[in-house]
């Protein structure tokens, strides 16, 4: 069966990105969300993320007719699902938004349609979504009960790519897919065939939750290796950029660069997902989460030692997304280092963060921070924090900062 119309639920940092490349390969492709504000805006031609050239390809796709955006789900050909899956309580996983997302389709399913959950989620997700599917209508045939023949397809395909490369990464990596049959995963691999260069592997559901975790749960490991090392080498005084590079030099050693902690959706949170289903096994995996989580408390430590020499300390905080070049707060240890010092109260706080227009309502709510331009914090501040790398804070010279504590937390300046 051919796909003509295509429906994402999610408009966000994956499913507005996937709109646009399906739409300008010439899919009929509505967006789904419910953020009015995002569903405005879309249908306008315009975007409310921050990804390069991705304004280009929805203005260009909207005005094609091709792509539009709303709040209720219609009929389609293939759902896909690319709705947040955070954490909660004790880190254990929340995957309402998947439900959610699920009962909002439920009503617009017919024989013959495909359903794939891109959502970074727990193994079983996709079987769970499979079973809540068929609870809403039992006139259809669903993979648990009719095997190859069922009515609906469904598969798990996770998003592989790194914000601000979204656009060519969607296209040229490879895609695992997952079904929960074998013409499951072959019907959710035709549809990724239609814009992905790289290779479409398929394999089971599970097995394919497993792949996107696994490989958060690699990165955060050896991030967390280069923070603790960090750790170390501020106990026995120690240059740890110097260390790393040194140590990097063996043909076979590729330390990363420890930072302020780990942020973003996906490896701060994906491998309390595997520690969730698998608590007794999952040891390695929950120390590297523990040592990368706590990394932002020993960067305050140090922020707080810088301060008490001062007697009206005015800090600088440079950058809160949660990696370079971006517009992403989610999970950010940056944005948390900020907000837990302004809760503290003992100084007055400088944020720049080049990528975005006003601070978020956690921070826009405290009387003792403000949202400046490099230049005036950098001048107003007796203490810099360098907290995010990016390009705007690299070409620093020594004489910017002269005179100020600095504190850098990213080796740019060391």
């Amino acid at each position: 069966m051919k796909f003509e119309k295509i429906a994402i639920v999610g408009m966000g940092y994956i499913g507005l990105p996937t709109a646009a490349v399906l739409a300008n390969e010439g899919m009929a492709v509505t967006g789904i969300d419910i953020n009015r504000h995002a569903v405005d805006t879309i249908n306008r031609g315009e975007i409310h993320i921050v990804e390069p050239d991705l304004d280009r390809m929805v203005r260009q796709a909207v005005l094609s007719g091709k792509l539009k955006a709303s709040i209720t789900p219609e009929p389609a050909d293939a759902f896909l699902i690319a709705v947040p899956t955070p954490f909660k309580g004790n880190h254990e996983p929340d995957i309402s938004y998947v439900e959610a997302a699920a009962l909002s389709i439920a009503p617009f399913l017919a024989k013959g349609n495909l359903i794939i959950l891109e959502s970074t989620s727990p193994v079983g997700t996709t079987e769970h979504l499979a079973e809540l599917l068929s609870s809403q209508r039992s006139d259809l045939s669903f993979p648990q009960q009719a095997g190859e023949d069922a009515d609906i397809q469904i598969a798990y395909c996770p998003e592989r790519v790194l914000p601000g490369h979204i656009l060519h990464e969607l296209t040229e990596n490879d895609r695992i897919i997952g079904g929960l049959t074998r013409q499951c995963a072959y019907r959710a691999a035709s549809l990724y065939k239609i814009f992905v260069k790289g290779s479409c592997i398929e394999t089971d559901a599970r097995t394919a939750e497993m792949v996107k975790l696994t490989e958060n749960a690699f990165r955060d490991v050896n991030i967390a290796f280069a923070n603790e090392l960090s750790l170390i080498c501020d106990q026995l005084g120690i240059n740890v950029w110097e260390m790393i590079r040194l140590a990097n030099h063996h043909p076979r050693v590729n330390i990363l660069q420890p930072g302020p902690g780990v942020g973003g959706h996906c490896i701060a949170v994906d491998p309390w997902f595997i520690v969730h289903s698998a608590p007794e096994q999952a040891r390695l995996i929950r120390a590297a989460r523990e040592v990368n989580d706590s990394k932002p408390h020993h960067v305050l430590k140090k922020i707080r030692e810088a301060s008490a020499s001062k007697q009206t300390p005015v800090i600088a905080c440079l950058g809160l997304a949660f990696k370079a070049d971006i517009d992403d707060l989610r999970e950010s240890p940056s944005l948390d280092i900020v907000h837990e010092l302004g809760k503290e109260g003992f100084a007055r706080l400088l944020v720049v963060e080049p990528h975005i227009d006003a601070l978020p309502p956690e921070l826009a709510a405290m009387p003792n921070i403000e949202l400046l331009s490099l230049d005036e914090a950098i001048k107003k501040a007796n203490v810099v924090v360098l907290l995010v790398n990016h390009k705007a804070f690299i070409g620093m010279g020594k004489n910017d900062l002269q005179g100020k504590t600095v504190i850098d937390t990213r080796g740019v300046w060391a």
